[in-house]
């Protein structure tokens, strides 16, 4: 709501459209806002918005990373070596998921290379745009991987399986490693 209100404002006292830059600098400091009671209600909005706000942010932020947390303690404790998403990050790397395991394991007779947690639950549109601007990247980049909605997902999504993409709900527990298989010989 306050996008459109301070579109509309912008735009009868410019007498034009004003740009998406313009309208994104206000809304994230509405100090710039010529007007200053229009100013403090932006403001308010913002910081009030229940889905879409700072607040909001911060909490999706923090349960993001928690359950990262979560994951890197459950790959340490089944041993499995692994690259962290900052480590990639100081390397160069633009596009990377939460963990690349150095040695490549097996799930459900799959080879999984990397991780992507998401703290979220898996519904078609999320999806659709993670596979787009993550999780096809990183099967580019790195090659098969799991990603973990904790939160659940829709079963039909899990369709990239032969194509080296799998979906997961929790950390799985039919891990099979080069040295788990190499034992039972």
């Amino acid at each position: 709501m306050a996008r459109i209100v301070l579109e509309r404002f912008l735009q009868e006292k410019e007498q034009a459209i004003p740009s998406k830059t313009l309208i994104n600098s206000m809304l994230r400091d509405p100090s710039q806002i010529p007007d200053g009671v229009l100013a403090n209600q932006v403001y308010q909005c913002t910081v009030n918005d229940c889905c879409y706000g700072p607040l909001v942010d911060c909490i999706k932020h923090a349960i993001g990373h928690e359950h990262e947390v979560l994951l890197r303690e459950m790959l340490l404790e089944k041993s499995l070596s692994f690259i962290a998403e900052d480590q990639l990050r100081a390397k160069g790397y633009d596009k990377t998921p939460d963990f690349i395991l150095e040695v490549p394991v097996a799930v459900e007779g799959h080879i999984i290379h990397w991780i992507e947690s998401k703290a979220s639950f898996g519904d078609e549109s999320s999806h659709q745009a993670y596979l787009q601007d993550q999780f096809w990247s990183y099967w580019n980049r790195f090659g098969p991987g799991l990603v973990i909605y904790w939160y659940g997902f829709i079963e039909e999504l899990d369709c990239h399986r032969e194509r080296g993409i799998l979906l997961k709900d929790c950390f799985p527990t039919d891990i099979v490693t080069l040295r788990h298989s190499m034992a039972q010989r």
